[in-house]
């Protein structure tokens, strides 16, 4: 669950306070959010760029015909394969 946590988001989304959470007297005030919510819409999304970008850049090609597959080719020839599933149910 905490992977969702950890995505930067690249759009401005304001969050109003939480029913109990009010503070008395801002009722009204919102949050701008600076990381991506558990169960916010753009999460899987924002966890597949932060992933993509580390992958990426540790080697790895991703797949001309599945953005979830990527793939990188080690001493010998030899070849790695890694498949990619986001899901946020």
């Amino acid at each position: 669950r905490t992977a969702f946590l950890h995505g930067r988001l690249e759009e401005n989304i304001l969050m109003k306070q939480p029913e109990g959470f009010e503070v008395q007297g801002k009722e009204r005030y919102v949050s701008q959010l600076q990381r991506s919510l558990y169960g916010l819409k753009q999460s899987p999304r924002q966890w597949y760029m932060s992933f993509d970008s580390f992958i990426t850049n540790q080697g790895f090609k991703r797949s001309l015909y599945d953005c979830c597959v990527y793939h990188n080719k080690v001493e010998d020839g030899l070849m790695i394969y890694l498949l990619l599933y986001v899901d946020d149910m």
